[in-house]
C-alpha cells in the first residue's frame, strides 16, 4: 500500500487541516495494528481528494432509552385503533365495526423473542471487527406476513443472518423501547468526508431508531477521563485516525448530547482520584496561593515606603534653598 504522495492539507474540522503525509503516517500505523482484521481502512485519491473508508467501531454510551421504528419508510403499516384489537387478530373500522376481510390484508405481529437474546445483554465481541449483520435495511423487523404464506427453514435462517440488532434486540412490541448494553460496539462503515451529523444519521438508519440524530452526539472517550465531544464540521474517522487504533486508550461513544458535558485533559487528571487526595491537592494550592499573596504583598509595601521616601525628599528641597 503506498502511503507516499505529494504535501497539501487535508481538512479534519473548522479551521483544522492536517497534511496529507503526516494522516498517511497515523493511517500505516492504525493498519497496521489491525493488520488481518476488517477494521484496517483504504484510501484513495478522487479528483485530487484523499479519501479514506473502512469500519468505525462505536460503543453505545446512552442513558436514556431509544424507540426501535416498528417498520421502515417503504412499507407503512397502519396499527389497529387499539392493543387488543392489535392481538385479536380483528380488522377494526373507524367506529370499532368488523370490516371484511377484503377490505382490509389481515395482518399478524409474530414475537421476535424466539430469535433474540435476552433485553439488556451484551452483545458477544467480535475479534475480526466485521460490521455484524444486525438489522435489515429493506424490510422490518416486525414479523408481518399475511396470514396463509409462511416461510421455509431456510428462508428464515436467510433473514434472521441480514437483520440488524443492538444487543440481540430485533423489533418486538413488547421491548421496542430500551437502553442498549452500555460500552457494548457495534461498526458502521463511512469515509473521511462524512461529517459529525451523517455519520449519527447513517448509525440510527443502520438499526432502525427511531429518536431524531439531534438528540445525540459523538465523542472521543479516554481511558483518564478525557471527554471530547466531536462537532458538527468534525470528520469521526479522521479523529479516530489521529487518536490511534488502540481502543484500551480511547473509544469513541454514542451518547445523549444534554446528558454528557465535555472533560477536558487538565480536569481528567485529577477525576480518579480520592477524595482525601483531592483535598490534600487543595490545600498545598492554597498554601501556595498564601505564599504568592504575602510575596505581593511585602513587595507592594517596599514600594509603598520607596515612594513615600522619595515624595519627601522632593518636598523637602525647594525649602532647604
Amino acid at each position: 500500500m503506498d502511503y507516499g504522495g505529494c504535501e497539501y492539507l487535508v481538512p479534519c474540522g473548522k479551521g483544522k487541516y492536517i497534511s496529507k503525509n503526516e494522516l498517511l503516517l497515523h493511517l500505516k500505523t492504525y493498519n497496521i495494528y489491525y493488520e488481518g482484521q476488517n477494521l484496517q481502512l483504504r484510501h484513495r485519491e478522487e479528483e485530487g481528494e484523499l479519501i479514506v473508508e473502512g469500519l468505525l467501531n462505536i460503543s453505545w454510551g446512552l442513558r436514556r432509552p431509544i424507540r426501535l421504528q416498528m417498520q421502515d419508510d417503504n412499507q407503512r403499516i397502519r396499527p389497529p385503533p387499539s392493543s387488543s384489537s392489535w392481538h385479536s387478530g380483528c380488522n377494526l373500522g373507524a367506529h370499532g365495526s368488523v370490516l371484511k376481510p377484503s377490505t382490509l390484508p389481515d395482518i399478524q405481529v409474530t414475537d421476535a423473542d424466539a430469535n433474540t437474546e435476552a433485553p439488556g445483554s451484551a452483545a458477544a465481541p467480535n475479534p475480526q471487527g466485521e460490521e455484524t449483520p444486525q438489522l435489515m435495511r429493506t424490510r422490518s423487523d416486525v414479523g408481518v406476513r399475511r396470514r396463509g404464506s409462511s416461510r421455509t427453514a431456510s428462508e428464515q435462517r436467510r433473514l434472521r443472518r441480514h437483520r440488524f440488532s443492538i444487543n440481540g434486540h430485533f423489533y418486538n412490541h413488547k421491548t421496542s423501547v430500551f437502553t442498549p448494553a452500555y460500552g457494548s460496539v457495534t461498526n458502521v462503515r463511512i469515509n473521511s468526508t462524512m461529517t459529525t451529523p451523517q455519520v449519527l444519521k447513517l448509525l440510527l438508519n443502520k438499526f432502525k431508531i427511531e429518536n431524531s440524530a439531534e438528540e445525540f452526539a459523538l465523542y472521543i472517550v479516554h481511558t483518564s477521563g478525557e471527554k471530547q465531544k466531536l462537532r458538527a464540521s468534525d470528520y469521526p474517522l479522521i479523529a479516530r485516525i489521529l487518536q490511534g487504533p488502540c481502543e484500551q486508550v480511547s473509544k469513541v461513544f454514542l451518547m445523549e448530547k444534554d446528558q454528557v458535558e465535555e472533560v477536558t485533559y487538565d480536569v481528567a487528571q485529577y477525576i480518579k482520584f480520592e477524595m482525601p487526595v483531592l483535598r490534600s491537592f487543595i490545600q498545598k494550592l492554597e498554601e501556595e496561593e498564601d505564599r504568592e499573596v504575602k510575596k505581593l504583598m511585602r513587595k507592594y509595601s517596599i514600594l509603598r515606603l520607596m515612594i513615600e521616601q522619595r515624595l519627601e525628599e522632593i518636598s523637602e528641597g525647594p525649602t532647604a534653598m
